[in-house]
C-alpha cells in the first residue's frame, strides 16, 4: 500500500481512481495529477515505482491543499459564517440545509430523525 499525503491509498486500483481516497483530491484533479507526472492513470498502484509515487506524493505536497489543511480551512470558513451571524451560519448553527432546500418535509439528513409531535396531522 502506497501513502501519500498520511492516507494508504489502495494498491489493487488504478492510480485515477485510488488518489481520490485523499480528501480534497477528485477524479478530475487526480487525472492531472497523473498527467503532470506522466503515469498512466489506468495503471494500478501496485504497478509503480517507488520513484514514481515518490513523484506524485511530492506534486501533492507541493501544489494541493489536502487532507488536515483542507479540513481546517473548510471548519474555519464555516467557524467564521457562524461568528458573522449571517443567513447561512444561522442555518449552520441550527443544523438546517444551507442552500435553499425545502424543510417542510425531507430535509432528515440535516436534521436527524423524525420527532414526533402530538396533534400534528390534520
Amino acid at each position: 500500500m502506497a501513502r501519500i499525503a498520511g492516507v494508504n491509498i489502495p494498491s489493487g486500483k488504478p492510480v485515477g481512481v485510488a488518489l481520490t481516497y485523499v480528501f480534497g483530491i477528485g477524479r478530475t484533479s487526480a487525472m492531472k495529477i497523473c498527467d503532470t507526472v506522466g503515469v498512466d492513470w489506468a495503471r494500478r498502484v501496485n504497478e509503480l515505482g517507488e520513484d514514481e509515487i515518490q513523484r506524485i506524493r511530492e506534486l501533492i505536497d507541493n501544489d494541493h491543499k489536502v487532507e488536515g489543511d483542507l479540513r481546517r480551512d473548510v471548519a474555519m470558513n464555516i467557524k467564521r459564517l457562524m461568528d458573522l451571524g449571517c443567513y447561512r451560519g444561522l442555518r449552520h448553527r441550527k443544523g438546517l440545509p444551507v442552500r435553499g432546500q425545502r424543510t417542510h418535509t425531507n430535509a432528515r439528513t440535516r436534521k436527524g430523525p423524525a420527532k414526533p409531535i402530538a396533534g400534528k396531522k390534520k
